[in-house]
């Protein structure tokens, strides 16, 4: 064989050779687009998934079937939890979520006054609770809570065991308030609640429903956020330019009972 041939031969394998790798090649590209095409609608999906259970987040609470309302609940559908002498004139309407951190820190400044205020008979409070929390971040706390803060209404000792969750409020990320066995531990700290009747309320979820109808009526209202307080019907908190303070709340109050 000539040298000539040889070396045609050998450039023909060489191009088949080359072939092959550049077969390989566009191979392994369209594999990775395939694959990367795979991941891309799985994200989207997940996306859209998450987006879905974001927007959402207020609507879980079942609000049909009947509703059992605490023991002493007043007000339209037995919503509001009643603190103070009903001929007081003066109302403080409250807006609360248990894993509220604002709400903390509107009850840890306004508390004594407001409790002051109530045991003179001057002021009369309202309580609402809402579950915003649990929408906007994800669990069940508020939920839970404001269950067994119901269930201590049924024992009487709603106003006491309402401020020791409020002192031992977890982190807003921290979903502690989901668990029954914490509610049950802290009402420990109220003389006389944790008792076989509270503990079966708590875990039953005996007022689920009843906290689902004041979000929603808290919705409805379309209220900014919480706390919401309003004082005779006035909205009171909240305005950075004529800040609330206790000595200012303490004077409205005495002014509208002159």
């Amino acid at each position: 064989m000539s040298e000539k041939n040889r070396d045609g031969k050998r450039t023909a394998r060489e191009r088949v050779a080359e072939e092959r790798e550049r077969q390989k090649a566009r191979d392994k590209r369209r594999r990775a687009l395939i694959v990367g095409a795979a991941v891309v609608g799985v994200l989207g999906l997940a996306a859209v998934v998450g987006l879905l259970a974001a927007g959402s987040g207020d609507d879980k609470s079942d609000t049909s079937g009947p509703v059992s309302a605490p023991k002493g609940a007043t007000g339209k559908d037995s919503l509001t939890i009643p603190l103070g002498k009903e001929s007081a004139k003066s109302t403080l309407t409250i807006w609360e979520d248990f894993r509220c951190p604002a709400c903390k820190g509107f009850e840890d400044t306004y508390r004594s006054t407001i409790h002051e205020l109530a045991d003179q008979g001057r002021l009369k409070v309202e309580y609402h609770l809402a579950t915003l929390i649990d929408g906007n971040m994800g669990g069940s706390g508020s939920l839970r809570a404001a269950n067994a803060a119901g269930c201590a209404q049924d024992a009487g000792k709603f106003t006491e065991y309402h401020d020791v969750l409020f002192k031992n409020q977890p982190a807003e990320p921290d979903d502690a308030f989901g668990k029954n066995d914490k509610l049950i531990e802290l009402a420990g700290q109220v003389d006389g609640l944790a008792t076989d009747t509270f503990k079966k309320c708590v875990n039953d979820g005996e007022h689920d429903k009843w906290v689902a109808k004041s979000h929603q009526a808290f919705q409805d209202a379309k209220l900014q956020g919480t706390p919401t307080v309003k004082l005779n019907g006035k909205s009171i908190f909240g305005d950075q330019s004529n800040p609330l303070t206790p000595a200012k709340l303490r004077q409205m109050v005495l002014d509208a009972d002159k």
